[in-house]
């Protein structure tokens, strides 16, 4: 499943939940391998089963440390919401998207890593997944995958060459996407020259997309519903399946299932470039860092911090590349012949960098960024917002997301 994937929120619950004080435990109080500690994580439904194996070798090297691994209650990417309704019950360590740090950060949720973990991953993973845990100069998580949409299509219909530009992909098949998706279609704004809370997604008055650019990125996502190569679907896959599209917009959690559906067939590539504004620009993506994180109220911080290590590791992050497709985000496993090899690895990898993607922010103001950015982009596909209510629509959504 995708983590970054946004639904629709109630961003006004999860605020009002975050913004409770949180009577935290002093994240000193430590457990040393000598001494026994019992701890919970939190994943996903899938990811349960090939997690108990990791925790299996976790023990074998922590002996006194047991390890319930169980699934997240709403999933990670609702992990602000279930750690808020009651921190104390949560479990030790949890998985959680970086969007989502700074607000879990503030709510006093999670702790900064320890001095000597941080300079580890600053060291040892790729910048961006180290930016994307850091949170106001602070590491808060630890991270084990990086994830961003790409292309994939059907190479019996696209050609490798076609798919490197928006106007001959669809000139020569059809693209399955989703205008109602933020995560997916708000990058066309990064395209077009904008920013989201500024240059390093922290600066709560630094979006730039009330302008002439933002203007630019709404007209081009008007122009899509009347381009016969753009498919709206709230199910790209079944699409992709039936026949009726040759190419769709998607991340590496569903690369399994693409794969089956077009078998030798399968093909996947970065984003394609497209015109906005006139200018010919690379269409971007949100880049999204996932991690786990440790519950500023465990009472047993040390222990759940070398879980949390551990499960972040290189062999950890190659199996949940093998089981479920996830991207490494060390640098050794990166590195490793068995990511070098996947071309949706390849695709994603080479997505991330700067240029082709941009770091999902992290302010606790992304809640109500993700609720007004799908209707304002939906309603400028469907032709509801017109042209004249451009500005206004845009003026009025940055005034919302820049408030306190």
């Amino acid at each position: 499943m995708s983590f970054f994937k946004k639904a629709a929120l109630s961003s006004a619950a999860v605020l009002a939940a975050l913004s409770l004080s949180a009577c935290s435990k002093s994240s000193s109080s430590s457990s040393t391998a000598n001494k026994k500690a019992s701890l919970t994580l939190w994943v996903d439904t899938e990811q349960v089963s090939y997690y108990k194996d990791i925790v299996k070798d976790f023990h074998k090297k922590y002996p006194n440390i047991t390890v319930k691994v169980t699934q997240s209650p709403n999933g990670s990417a609702n992990a602000k919401t279930d750690v808020g309704k009651d921190a104390s019950k949560a479990a030790d360590v949890f998985e959680v998207p970086n969007d989502q740090l700074g607000q879990m950060a503030n709510a006093g949720y999670i702790n900064p890593l320890s001095p000597s973990d941080t300079a580890k991953i600053k060291k040892d993973y790729v910048t961006q997944a180290y930016k994307g845990v850091t949170w106001k100069g602070k590491v808060y998580a630890y991270p084990y995958a990086q994830q961003a949409d790409t292309i994939y299509y059907n190479k019996s219909k696209l050609s490798a060459s076609e798919v490197k530009d928006w106007d001959t992909l669809t000139s020569k098949g059809v693209l399955a996407t989703d205008f109602t998706n933020a995560y997916t279609m708000w990058p066309i704004f990064f395209s077009a020259g904008t920013t989201l809370y500024g240059e390093n997604g922290e600066s709560l008055k630094g979006s730039t997309f009330n302008s002439q650019n933002g203007v630019n990125a709404l007209t081009w996502i008007a122009k899509q519903k009347s381009n016969k190569g753009v498919m709206q679907t709230s199910n790209a896959l079944n699409q992709l399946k039936k026949g009726n599209a040759a190419a769709i917009m998607d991340g590496p959690w569903n690369a399994a299932n693409i794969k089956k559906i077009l078998g030798k067939n399968f093909a996947v590539a970065k984003y394609p470039t497209v015109t906005v504004g006139g200018k010919k620009k690379q269409l971007e993506a949100f880049l999204g860092i996932e991690g786990f994180a440790v519950n500023s109220h465990t009472s047993n911080a040390k222990a759940a911090s070398q879980l949390a290590a551990y499960i972040t590791n290189k062999k950890s992050q190659l199996i949940a590349h093998e089981k479920a497709g996830q991207i490494p985000v060390l640098k050794t496993a990166v590195n490793s012949s068995e990511v070098k090899s996947d071309p949706v690895a390849e695709a994603v990898i080479e997505m991330a960098k700067p240029g082709n993607s941009v770091l999902q922010p992290k302010l606790p103001q992304m809640a109500t960024f993700w609720d007004g950015a799908a209707p304002l982009i939906s309603g400028t596909y469907d032709g509801k917002i017109k042209a004249s209510q451009y500005k206004a629509q845009l003026a009025k959504f940055s005034k919302k997301i820049s408030q306190k």
